[in-house]
């Protein structure tokens, strides 16, 4: 299994961002094998970490129409900094 982990400082979100950060979630889970999207927002800083079961699933995804339209919209204005770290994960356990 892979995590993406997807760092950036915000610049200017519109209302355009929470209805494709919406769509890119579902289209990830449902059509590409993500296994599980997180993200959080704190003050001007977003981290974001999804899994997936192979790094074909991430190449394949990171070549999606809609995910290719987000990227350019968040270099244009959304994000002032960005980054993308994908680590595989050796071992994984749970309290559950």
């Amino acid at each position: 299994m892979y995590a993406v982990i997807f760092k950036a400082t915000i610049g200017q979100l519109d209302d355009r961002y929470s209805d494709l950060a919406g769509q890119l979630r579902e289209t990830a889970m449902s059509d590409y094998g993500c296994l599980d999207f997180i993200s959080l927002t704190e003050g001007e800083q977003e981290i974001a970490i999804s899994y997936w079961p192979d790094m074909e699933s991430i190449r394949h995804w990171k070549q999606n129409a809609l995910h290719l339209k987000a990227q350019s919209l968040g270099k244009q204005s959304w994000y002032q900094h960005y980054s993308v770290e994908i680590a595989e994960i050796k071992h994984q356990y749970s309290s559950s």
